[in-house]
Formats: structure tokens, sequence, C-alpha cells
């Protein structure tokens, strides 16, 4: 009797033992699981600043080192939005002309194939949504006011951006190089949407146009940054869709 109560001792012992191995197990699967998760979302956190560096922040370090000793002698400035502002209308055009002055001609000729060269590196070629070649003015026209003064301030603003794009493709540049602008750079004209204040700065509540600062031409870049941030978190949200 004493046998066979031993016996039905172990048997015991072992019906507890093996739904505690597989509670085991399944707490091994979760932590995995947990662990698996967190490494994507780690992957994600590393990523997306990724982009960003190499992108914006060394578009901006190969910029501001290729033009640096330039800059003030062509009277322009280089944003941390990646905006060459090229910001003295004398330089730029006569007053009511369309026409490249001289002197920025000469600037065109020594900043445009540097600055496309940086852009169509292989570093960051894949990265640029698109070049805007922005004309601004002021909101003065002669005697003229409200939207006489506009239209014709827009007209002007956008045959000036014309005839910069129109002198930067006659340049001495490679098919590739033509191709790639034709493709990826814009000509805008603002008129006065955007004026400025006496600090160059965009206008704020109460303060007063800066008619000269307002006169300018810009390269503003774009890049596709917010859209590859999009597909990695387009890519993260298809994957949770999907079943497992």
């Amino acid at each position: 009797m004493s046998a066979l109560k031993s016996s039905g001792g172990k048997k015991e012992d072992n019906d507890h033992f093996i739904p505690l191995s597989d509670i085991m197990t399944a707490l091994m699967l979760l932590f995995l699981l947990i662990s698996v998760v967190y490494m994507i979302k780690v992957d994600d956190s590393v990523r997306i600043p990724r982009i960003f560096k190499a992108t914006s922040q060394g578009l901006l370090e190969k910029l501001g080192d290729e033009f640096q000793t330039d800059l003030k002698a062509w009277g322009a400035v280089l944003d941390k939005d990646l905006t060459v502002r090229f910001t003295e209308p004398d330089i730029l055009f006569k007053v009511g002309s369309a026409n490249l002055s001289p002197r920025f001609q000469e600037i065109l000729d020594d900043f445009f194939p540097r600055y496309l060269h940086i852009l169509m590196d292989k570093e960051f070629i894949n990265n640029i949504e698109e070049v805007r070649i922005e004309g601004h003015t002021s909101s003065f026209w002669g005697e003229l006011t409200g939207n006489d003064a506009y239209f014709n301030n827009m007209a002007l603003s956008q045959e000036r951006t014309r005839a910069v794009l129109q002198y930067l493709l006659n340049l001495n540049l490679t098919r590739k190089e033509r191709e790639w602008l034709r493709k990826h750079f814009l000509a805008i004209g603002f008129a006065n949407a955007r004026p400025l204040n006496a600090q160059g700065e965009p206008l704020k509540d109460g303060e007063r146009e800066h008619a000269f600062n307002s006169q300018r031409v810009e390269f503003r870049l774009r890049t596709n940054i917010e859209r590859r941030v999009s597909d990695i978190v387009e890519e993260k949200n298809k994957n949770k869709r999907e079943p497992k």
C-alpha cells in the first residue's frame, strides 16, 4: 500500500510540473515579443533623426563650408532652412527691370555650378524634392497702390525668376545637370506677398515693411525628409494591420 501511495504522489507532482513549464515557456515568449517590439521602436527612433541629420544638417554644413567666404561679397545669406537669399536689390536688377545686372550674372556664374554640384552629390541627390527660385518685391510701384501695384509687382517678380532660371539653363552645364535642373527647379514670383522688416525677417503684426529688404531673390531648397518620415510611419502602421 505504501508503494502504491508513493507512486501516486509522484504522478501528482508531475501533473503540477507540466503546467508550470508551460507557464514559463509562455512568459519567455512574452518577454521575447516585448523585446522585438522595443527594438522596432528604437530602430524607428534612430532612423528618423539619422535621415534628418544626413540630409538637412549635412546640406547646411556643405553649403556653409562652400560659400562662407563669398556670401558677404555677393550680398547674400544662408538661412538655417537651407535658403540662399540674395538681399542686395541694387546688385540684382535695375528698378522695374527683369534684366539681370552684369554683376548678378557674375555672381551666378560663380555660385550656381558649385551649388548644383553639392545638390547632385550622391550623398544628397536622392533627398532633394525641389529648388524654388523665388522672386520678391516691395509693395511699392511708383504712384500706384492696391491691386494695380500688386499685379505690376507680381508680373515683375515672375519675369525676374524666369530670367534667372533661363540664365542658369544657358550656363556651361553637362547634359545630366541640365536635365536635373529642369526636373527639380521652379521659378516662382511672389510679388510683395512676403515682405520683410528692417531686420530682414518676415513681418509681424504692427511692423512696417522695409522696402529695400523685401526686394530679393531666393534659392529655397526643399528636401523629401517629410515624405521619407511619412513612409517609415506608414510602413510601421501597415505592419501593425497585417494579420500575424
